[in-house]
């Protein structure tokens, strides 16, 4: 029997970004699923890149496009793919259709245009394509010719930031219907904020991603008691905490961290005369500080534990040791003070990859001094200057802004605060498909791996082989 459907992976393939896939019905009508912006050496099999944006592939038929989460690595292309003449729907959660055109307007000023007019008319186009949907509600998609099948899809909490979900797409009707999941980011259990992510009901095929596919990490105990130490170790030598944090998700979750932390240790020291309440916490992004007030509006999407730490008086993402930096003046002032000063800070500022942004100037101006540590949380994909300081040797050197820069600050990475499920949760994921939630319509048949280096895609792919003897494991 020929399948009702087929797909074309156009990112996500070679490497974790630029999330993009095409869900093809035999009538010709398909769903794009995320137009994410590539970054550092990745491509898509197309020739796409961070410096080729333009959306070449064929729209015709697209029926609408889907978006996961509002990260730039899946969403980073949509003003090229409105550039190409898709006028369809935009597809996405009601906290994502709030935060997408924020980090969209963004995008736009950095990176495409600073021309106020344009801006404002791609932002007013998107607001028209734009359709909210509510988590564990059907939503039809358009009809084929008479004959063809109907198909449907909704959206199921992935907690991997605010807003994302992974998508449910039923093809057909009755005993003969097949669904396919797509995973978009998964989130790890036990992030700040976010309720963790159930697996599905039923599935014949999952597009599945595998970050964190060769590797598990750390516990939420473990991770916390590292991140204090690491910190009181800056704070004794007279140096400052540099985290390289995306806008959106990482940022917000840190704070809520930092905030549990302080309010462990309000009444003990973080270093020799310095308590942990006097510890200033630097958000050094106008978007970060946008994004999190977006979050403090959809408390109703917090998991309980942070609702209620806000109905006890306690404030995860607004407490009095946050101070945001504005303008770029007060920016280069922060930096000079915290690279001369000794005066003991954490500072949180994007990009997430070292690619860009503020974190560069806090990098060329405090990498070389020992007194400072570097904090990974997220993944460094190949080809960027944060996956070159994670691989560089002490006293070795990276090149920012065109600049060789020694490394003599030290470089952590702590996985337990990625927003990413680990092997073993992705594992949970496909194999508890249908557990304790009803029968499953149908066995899952197939799980494609996305999203992912090669080495995590097959270690992963390996284990579900093992645990799901039968199940066609493939990696595009």
């Amino acid at each position: 029997m020929s399948e009702p459907y087929h797909f074309t992976h156009h990112g996500a393939v070679r490497g974790v970004t630029g999330s993009c896939h095409q869900l093809h019905l035999a009538d010709g009508r398909s769903l794009l699923v995320d137009i994410g912006l590539f970054q550092g050496a990745e491509t898509s099999p197309d020739g796409a890149s961070a410096q080729q944006l333009e959306v070449t592939f064929s729209l015709q038929g697209v029926v609408a496009l889907v978006v996961t989460h509002v990260h730039i690595d899946h969403v980073g292309r949509l003003p090229y793919l409105l550039a190409a003449g898709f006028t369809g729907p935009i597809l996405c959660s009601q906290a994502s259709a709030h935060l997408l055109p924020m980090v969209l307007e963004d995008a736009l000023k950095v990176g495409f245009t600073r021309d106020a007019g344009l801006v404002a008319r791609v932002l007013a186009q998107l607001q028209r394509q734009i359709v909210p949907l509510h988590y564990k509600q059907w939503h039809a998609l358009p009809a084929g010719a008479a004959g063809a099948p109907a198909w449907r899809l909704r959206l199921q909490g992935a907690g991997h930031i605010l807003g994302s979900a992974y998508v449910e797409i039923d093809i057909g009707q009755g005993a003969s219907a097949q669904r396919v999941v797509f995973s978009g980011d998964l989130g790890a259990p036990y992030t700040p904020l976010l309720p963790a992510p159930q697996p599905p009901q039923a599935a014949d095929v999952v597009v599945l991603e595998s970050t964190y596919g060769d590797r598990v990490h750390e516990a939420r105990k473990t991770r916390r008691q590292r991140l204090q130490a690491l910190c009181e170790h800056a704070f004794g030598n007279g140096g400052t905490v540099l985290i390289p944090a995306f806008s959106i998700g990482r940022t917000q979750e840190l704070l809520c961290e930092l905030e549990d932390i302080i309010h462990r240790n309000r009444q003990r020291p973080a270093a020799p005369g310095v308590n942990w309440r006097d510890i200033t916490i630097v958000v050094d992004s106008p978007l970060a500080a946008d994004f999190t007030a977006g979050y403090s509006k959809l408390k109703a999407h917090w998991d309980d534990e942070a609702r209620s730490q806000a109905a006890n008086g306690r404030h995860p993402l607004d407490f009095a040791q946050v101070k945001t930096v504005g303008p770029h003046e007060l920016h280069m002032k922060v930096v000079q003070l915290l690279a001369t000063s000794g005066q003991p800070a954490i500072v949180i500022a994007a990009s997430g990859m070292c690619s860009g942004g503020r974190i560069v100037n806090y990098l060329k101006a405090m990498l070389g001094d020992a007194r400072h540590d570097i904090l990974f949380c997220g993944y460094q994909a190949a080809g960027t200057p944060g996956r070159a300081i994670q691989a560089c040797k002490p006293g070795g050197t990276v090149r920012l802004d065109g600049q060789d820069i020694a490394v003599r600050a030290k470089v952590h990475t702590l996985s337990g605060y990625s927003a990413h499920a680990d092997q073993a949760d992705l594992l949970n994921f496909v194999t508890r498909i249908g557990a304790g939630q009803g029968p499953a319509h149908r066995a899952l048949r197939q799980v494609r791996l996305v999203h992912g280096d090669a080495g995590a895609k097959a270690t992963l792919a390996r284990l579900v082989r093992q645990r799901l003897p039968g199940v066609d494991v493939v990696v595009p």
